[in-house]
């Protein structure tokens, strides 16, 4: 069974630091690219960061750009989410996604998931 497994969310205050895992079961992350999308409380989802497995390029949201560092470990199977001076507009639900084709264009800037983890809730709040 493919299974993208999120953690690492939790309450933190304004200009705290959180690092979110994904980790994949079933398959291996090397061979896809990988993203990380966020939804808030009446808000539609949106992409965050996506890298790609071919030559580790990046993509960043506008919005995060400078303070969340998106990585991966192959050797464990795992991707991270660094998150710095978090703000509370940065609170919601954090998805792990990856497309089975195509690059990070196709995950980030299309939009086109192919498998979503269950999320983790972040929340930056004083």
């Amino acid at each position: 069974q493919l299974q993208l497994v999120e953690s690492g969310g939790g309450l933190v205050q304004p200009g705290g630091s959180l690092r979110l895992s994904c980790a994949a079961s079933g398959f291996t992350l090397d061979l896809y690219a990988i993203g990380w999308f966020r939804q808030a409380p009446g808000k539609e989802r949106e992409a965050v960061s996506c890298i790609n497995h071919n030559d580790d390029s990046t993509y960043y949201a506008d919005s995060v750009k400078g303070r969340f560092t998106i990585s991966r470990d192959n050797a464990t199977n795992t991707v991270y989410l660094q998150m710095n001076s978090l703000r509370p507009e940065d609170t919601a639900v954090y998805y792990c996604t990856i497309t089975v084709q195509g690059l990070l264009f196709r995950l980030c800037v299309l939009g086109q998931v192919d498998l979503w983890g269950k999320g983790t809730l972040v929340t930056v709040s004083s």
